[in-house]
């Protein structure tokens, strides 16, 4: 997993939890954690689905060149 998207998905576990902790708390402002972990997840993503698709790239030019 590329180092990128393993800080998103820390990032995404942590915005999680501070909105759970904000909503248990009767708190509103966990929605605005709820959208960070939103963004989190989407940055996550892109990461991991950018890794693959570079190393596809990579085995094909390396198979090309056999």
């Amino acid at each position: 997993m590329p180092r990128n998207a393993l800080l998103a998905s820390i990032v995404l576990v942590l915005a999680v939890t501070a909105a759970v902790v904000s909503f248990v708390e009767g708190n509103w402002f966990g929605v605005i954690w709820v959208l960070m972990a939103g963004v989190a997840s989407n940055m996550a993503w892109y990461y991991i689905r950018k890794d693959r698709h570079e190393r596809a790239a990579a085995a094909a030019r390396a198979e090309q060149q056999l």
